[in-house]
């Protein structure tokens, strides 16, 4: 009894406080103790008694406000009964004196969150507000809480308020009548987005709800600067589209004020209606647009032709074919008339003309709102194509000009392409234009067969549509674009044409493939291994450079047509008898042309459909073949007294590997584990049973004969096979091979050989498992590297020093444990004298992304951020190290921390770098000029928001950048000069000291050699001109 009394005093207390003693967190407390169970609502209404039935009008609001602040905390605790109650105390008060009003709406509002809202609870609160509140006289904050009850209501009672029929529409009419905040349209315009798309009943106020939206329409709000509420002209555009594009009962009233508001100045206003135009007309039918047809088209036809906006263009004729697809939509009847046609034919009135006229001014807005409506439907592609094709290509015909020809040609592309569109939306099997074959092919074999470039070129890309629209090529017409594509491609020097010609030949070698094996293939084979001619005059020597770009374009073309497995099984050969016919001498193939065959084998095995057809043709044929033939020129290498092989060439076999790694990384697991078994067993056991010309000597193991260069930097191609398979995939004789691996890359003496030993070893280890195996030979590796490395009078430890990088590469990437003790040693060679610059240079290594191995695409284990990872557990060892290092060793570290940070991702580079700067300011004197360079690209971004720790250095900044505008590296001129131009947006009073001094240094790049240093130059003292004048910097 006690406590209840007690309770209840302290409830009368708090009343007390917050009504009469005006302590606004009263309320906090009251709510409190409602939760905490200390009394409940009901208790509450009866303490505020005397407040709530006072004479004065402010004291009864004071009473309302603390019920309504205690519901806000509270209303999900309050019981069906009690929510009924406090509904009908709230509607009784709404008819109370004004200032009553605003606690009554935020408790009403906290009512309509709880879930026990009783039955047609809803209903009545809504037509109390509707009827005894006049919002729009309301106050910011309560309208807002007004427009938050119905988004409430409408989420929770949805069927009650749509029972009140088109009397809610008329309520919610009246409520925003008016509106003007953009918070509170926002909430409006949700309102009624949910009204016209949740289907409540408009009734007679169909116009009403329309006219009290589209009074915004179009939106010109433009937020405030730094506006704490976040609301955009973009949201209120959205929203409102949403509004007025959402039922096709207001599309009498929304299409007038479209074609009202085309005739605006505004470019936004011009936009907006037509983007909304597009909205529209994807809900309605063609019988709600048929009205106004005539003044849409007329509309758009004024924005395509006479505008200068690409935004306009692009939304007018994207309008158009939402109109054209809704009326392609209506089903005809006998009775009715043909709508889309109708208007097919408004167009066509307007454009077609156009296409006809002698100067073709007005050619390309026309051809774009005929293209448009093409798009839309296969019906209309149908009508609008049956009446321009034939003009077009009358006109082609006619005109003798080659520009009016490509533009003709042009015109007949783009009808292609969206035809294409409108096709592919309709799943159509026969292409419109199987009735214009004759003439489309005539036009483009014509096209192909002149003398113009730019003609060729824009015959090309319609010969590629043209073969892709289904039906229309038979096998006449694509044997005979592959006759006319072989011609240019063996006659044609244009570079611009020969890629087009490339591009065209891969695109038709999908879709027909047996036409290019029949008859480009051979002739580009008979091609490629005519002799050249022995250059002894001018004239010789010309054609033998002739000779040289026909077998480069040829190689190309090999590539490109080489997509399906069919044409790989056909062109693959032809390109493993270039790299034959180079190793015996035949056909007098250049180093140049045996790269530019492997980067052909490369760009196939990239390009090729995975299958099993196309992994056996590499499993069996291709890797095979350039393993025997790399061994054959090793193996006669050193014993041939003859012209040597252009295979045993470094830059050869580097262009081999690219080719084995990429056709290894997409092998099914099946052959990917056989191909790694063979090509193990080969270099480890001199296997040669899979090689075929088969005339090796029985054992050759290639990981063991390190006096043979020929033979031991074959260890490139056993690196791009074992390092790019999937990491399922066990590469057999795991141990041994490591083993060896790690033997030839610390004592082999030839370079490439020792390099990529230590790169396939680091690929191994990477893809290696988890465990103590792995960490024993990490310890081992490492144990025998320090040796070495520790050994001055070592012959191996630039050997060494290699396969620690690739080593702590592949153990970085995976965030390994044992990786930090592979980089501290990588660290303490800074010191090195003779290994020092060369360990600074290292880092970028580490840091880059790697072409060949110890990536994604050979399925590497590459964990994410670990550059951020490495930067933040490493920066400050660089410091400490550069602070305690001699004089002639800070330069090593100056250049390791200028190579880790370039490589940061630039919002890495901005937070980080602060602490940095004074070293990185001291790395701007270091004479190597990579790293100039690559300070420079660091300090580029953070001189856009530079740190007060960089204002404060600015005098060294300034001197350091000005002098960096002489070097002898042009890159290093431009970027200086960058870093520049960025300096004088540093705060005005900061930099006004220094402008005469930078305009002198400025003005000798001005008449720098070079045009490119030059317009830097000219840009960067433009604006440090101007600074500290009226609006300048």
């Amino acid at each position: 009894m006690m406590a209840a009394d007690s309770s209840e005093l302290l409830l009368l207390a708090l009343v007390e406080e917050y009504v009469s003693g005006l302590q606004d967190s009263k309320a906090t407390d009251t709510a409190t103790g409602v939760k905490d169970g200390k009394f409940t609502v009901l208790q509450l209404v009866e303490a505020l008694g005397v407040s709530l039935t006072s004479s004065q009008p402010h004291t009864r609001a004071r009473g309302v406000q603390l019920l309504s602040e205690v519901l806000k905390e509270s209303f999900g605790l309050l019981t069906e009964r009690e929510v009924e109650v406090l509904i009908a105390f709230y509607e009784n008060r709404l008819k109370d004196h004004y200032v009553v009003t605003p606690p009554v709406l935020q408790g009403l509002r906290a009512l309509t969150k709880c879930s026990v809202l009783p039955p047609g609870s809803a209903v009545s609160m809504l037509r109390s507000l509707f009827q005894d509140v006049h919002v729009q006289s309301l106050m910011l904050t309560e309208r807002s809480c007004v427009y938050n009850m119905l988004i409430n209501l409408m989420s929770s009672r949805e069927d009650e308020l749509k029972g009140l029929g088109p009397d809610f529409v008329f309520g919610f009419v009246q409520s925003m009548d008016g509106e003007r905040d953009p918070r509170n349209l926002l909430l409006s315009f949700q309102i009624a987005r949910s009204i016209v798309l949740r289907g409540y009943d408009l009734g007679k106020f169909s116009e009403e709800l329309f006219e009290v939206t589209s009074c915004y329409f179009p939106i010109d709000f433009s937020p405030p600067p730094n506006d704490p509420h976040g609301i955009t002209r973009e949201e209120l555009i959205q929203m409102l589209r949403d509004v007025l594009t959402g039922t096709p009962s207001f599309a009498e009233f929304l299409l007038p004020l479209i074609i009202e508001k085309l005739d605006s100045d505004v470019l936004s206003a011009k936009l907006d209606s037509l983007q909304t135009l597009t909205a529209a007309v994807s809900q309605y039918e063609h019988k709600d647009l048929a009205e106004f047809l005539e003044g849409l088209w007329a509309s758009i036809r004024r924005e395509v032709f006479q505008t200068s906006s690409e935004k306009i263009e692009s939304a007018g004729l994207a309008a158009l074919t939402a109109i054209t697809s809704c009326l392609s939509r209506s089903v005809l009847h006998s009775d009715s008339d043909d709508s889309l046609s109708t208007f097919l034919q408004l167009v066509l009135k307007d454009c077609k003309h156009h296409l006809c006229e002698p100067d073709l001014k007005l050619v390309w807005p026309s051809a774009k709102l005929l293209q448009a409506a093409c798009s839309a439907s296969n019906r209309a592609s149908h009508v609008i194509t049956a009446a321009v094709l034939p003009s077009v290509v009358e006109q082609y015909n006619n005109r003798a000009q080659c520009s009016h020809r490509r533009t003709l040609l042009e015109v007949v592309q783009r009808f292609l392409q969206s035809v294409k569109t409108s096709q592919s939306a309709e799943n159509v099997e026969e292409s419109v234009f199987v009735a214009f074959r004759a003439s489309l092919c005539s036009m483009v074999f014509s096209a192909l067969a002149e003398t113009n470039a730019s003609l060729q070129v824009t015959a090309t890309c319609v010969l590629t549509s043209l073969a892709q629209q289904t039906g229309v090529l038979q096998q006449c017409e694509v044997e005979l674009a592959v006759d006319h594509l072989t011609n240019l491609l063996l006659t044609e020097d244009d570079q611009e044409v020969s890629v087009a010609v490339v591009k065209c030949a891969g695109s038709l070698a999908a879709l027909h493939p047996a036409a290019f094996i029949t008859k480009l293939l051979p002739r580009l084979k008979t091609e490629m291994f005519a002799e050249p001619t022995v250059p002894d005059n001018d004239s010789a020597l010309f054609e033998q450079r002739s000779h040289h770009a026909v077998r480069q374009r040829c190689l190309s073309a090999l590539a490109a047509v080489s997509t399906q497995p069919s044409v790989l099984q056909e062109s693959t050969p032809v390109l493993l008898e270039v790299l034959s016919s180079a190793h015996t001498g035949r056909a007098g193939f250049s180093v140049e042309e045996v790269v530019l065959a492997c980067r052909s084998l490369q760009r196939i095995a990239e390009q090729v459909e995975d299958g099993e057809e196309a992994g056996r043709c590499f499993h069996d044929i291709i890797i095979p073949r350039l393993l025997s033939l790399a061994l054959q020129a090793a193996l006669q290498g050193e014993a041939s007294s003859g012209p040597r092989s252009p295979l045993l060439e470094e830059e050869v076999l580097s262009s081999m590997v690219p080719v084995i790694t990429t056709s290894c990384s997409r092998l099914q697991p099946t052959l990917a584990g056989q191909t790694a078994s063979r090509v193990v067993s080969l270099f480890l056991d001199g296997d040669v049973s899979f090689l075929p010309d088969n005339s090796f000597p029985s054992q050759v193991k290639l990981l063991q004969q390190q006096d043979s260069w020929s033979c031991s930097q074959l260890v490139c191609l056993l690196m791009g096979c074992v390092c790019s398979l999937p990491r399922s995939v066990e590469v057999p004789q795991i141990d041994q091979l490591l083993s060896q691996l790690e033997e030839m890359s610390c004592s082999c003496s030839h370079l490439l050989a020792s390099t990529s030993a230590a790169k396939c070893y680091a690929g191994l280890v990477n893809k290696t498992p988890q465990g103590d195996c792995l960490d024993s030979l990490i310890q081992r590796t490492m144990k025998r590297v320090c040796e070495q490395l520790d050994s001055p009078s070592s012959s191996g430890r630039t050997q060494a020093f290699t396969l620690l990088l690739w080593v702590a590469k592949a153990l970085l990437l995976r965030y390994h444990p044992l990786s930090s003790s592979l980089t501290n040693k990588l660290f303490s060679l800074l010191d090195s004298p003779e290994l020092g610059p060369l360990a600074a240079d290292g880092f970028s290594l580490l840091m880059s992304d790697s072409a060949d191995i110890l990536n994604r695409r050979c399925h590497a284990d590459v964990r994410i951020m670990y550059r951020q990872r490495f930067f933040s557990e490493n920066s400050a060892k660089l410091v400490q190290g550069f602070n305690t290092a001699t004089q002639e060793k800070k330069p090593n570290y100056l250049k390791a921390l200028s190579l880790i940070v370039n490589k940061l991702p630039k919002q890495v580079q901005v937070t980080e770098l602060p602490p940095l700067l004074s070293l990185l300011l001291e790395a701007l004197s270091y004479p190597d000029e990579g790293v100039q360079l690559s300070t420079l690209s660091c300090l580029q971004p953070v001189l856009m928001d530079p740190p007060p720790a960089l204002i404060r250095q600015l005098e060294a900044l300034i001197s350091r950048l000005t002098g960096l505008t002489s070097s002898t590296n042009m890159n290093v001129r431009m970027a200086s000069l960058r870093c520049i131009h960025a300096v004088c947006r540093f705060p005005e009073h900061e930099v006004l000291p220094f402008r005469a001094r930078v305009l002198r240094a400025l003005a000798r790049p001005l008449d720098d050699k070079k045009r490119l240093v030059r317009r830097e130059a000219v840009q960067a003292r433009g604006d440090w001109f101007l600074l500290g004048s009226a609006g300048g910097s």
